[in-house]
């Protein structure tokens, strides 16, 4: 089972660095794993999944 996915082709704001960032959908965040720096994501409000 696969708890986090690779963000291929993004770039981290804090180091700079390319494909470092990890999605994890279930915690709803985003980490870098060279600086450590983190993002919370949100969904679109008034957005249905169809």
């Amino acid at each position: 089972m696969i708890l986090a996915h690779l963000l291929h082709g993004l770039r981290c704001s804090g180091c700079g660095l390319l494909d470092v960032l990890w999605l994890d959908p279930v915690r709803s965040l985003i980490e870098c794993h060279e600086c450590g720096q983190t993002a919370l994501t949100f969904p679109e409000i008034g957005k249905e999944d169809s």
